[in-house]
């Protein structure tokens, strides 16, 4: 998977887990997680992004890489070295 494969898939993801989210309006180096509330205290939705993640991509996502998974720059650049090590 290439970098745009990854971008054009997070934004599907984020899309489908995090009601009402427009990805298309996000910047490439917005903090999503902030800009989405997906941290809010009666929040799943990160977790959920996560998993969904995981799930389409086949990556095993740990808990010590999810500051690498915070703006759509980032992540994609992140998913994107990942699969290609797979």
């Amino acid at each position: 998977m290439n970098r745009d494969e990854a971008l054009v898939l997070i934004k599907d993801v984020l899309t489908d887990v995090v009601p009402g989210a427009d990805a298309g309006a996000l910047s490439p180096d917005e903090n999503f997680r902030e800009s989405l509330e997906m941290d809010s205290l009666d929040s799943l939705d990160f977790l959920n992004f996560i998993e969904a993640l995981s799930g389409r991509t086949g990556l095993a996502l740990p808990e010590s890489d999810y500051p690498a998974l915070n703006t759509l720059d980032s992540c994609a650049d992140y998913v994107a070295s990942r699969a290609s090590m797979e």
